[in-house]
């Protein structure tokens, strides 16, 4: 398996990918279009990292109408804060094209036992960093969608995997 050329692997080298893919077991998965990645409910200790294709992040109400909350393209994270968490998944992962996701097992990758791998406080700082984007982006979302008073219009702004801004799609 290649490694992604994408944030959450920079700075991990050849020899350390090699090392996480033998001890960590990360997984890659082929998805048909409409395939349900995972379900809301399902509990998951793995994060999704879109290699290929697309997904799209759904919330299903109980009359089944489907709200499209966000999307990940290629070297987008997705299902990180439930990986992490523990926590039932409160939406849905669609793949919307035919997809290929790896799979990281969060607990495994941020367990102690392999601080002493080269390439732990690497992945470490890389999450963080990841999440941190992620929070700023959801930060921006509630404050553009909050009500206020003699406000202009609101741009939101989005990051791709490279942390480049990118206008939503419309």
């Amino acid at each position: 398996m290649q490694k992604p050329q994408i944030p959450i692997f920079m700075e991990i080298t050849d020899a350390e990918w090699d090392e996480m893919v033998r001890l960590l077991c990360l997984r890659e998965k082929k998805f048909k279009k409409n395939t349900i990645i995972f379900h809301q409910g399902d509990i998951t200790e793995e994060m999704g990292i879109v290699i290929k294709g697309n997904v799209n992040i759904e919330s299903v109400d109980v009359s089944g109408n489907v709200s499209l909350l966000g999307n990940a393209e290629a070297g987008d994270v997705f299902a990180e804060t439930y990986a992490l968490c523990g926590e039932a998944m409160a939406v849905d992962a669609v793949a919307t094209s035919e997809t290929v996701i790896l799979f990281l097992p969060m607990k495994q990758l941020m367990h102690e036992k392999n601080a002493g791998y080269l390439w732990y406080g690497k992945m470490q700082a890389n999450i963080i960093r990841m999440l941190s984007k992620k929070n700023l982006v959801l930060s921006n979302r509630i404050f553009c969608t909050t009500p206020k008073k003699n406000q202009g219009p609101c741009v939101h702004l989005s990051f791709n995997a490279e942390g480049e801004k990118r206008l939503p799609e419309i």
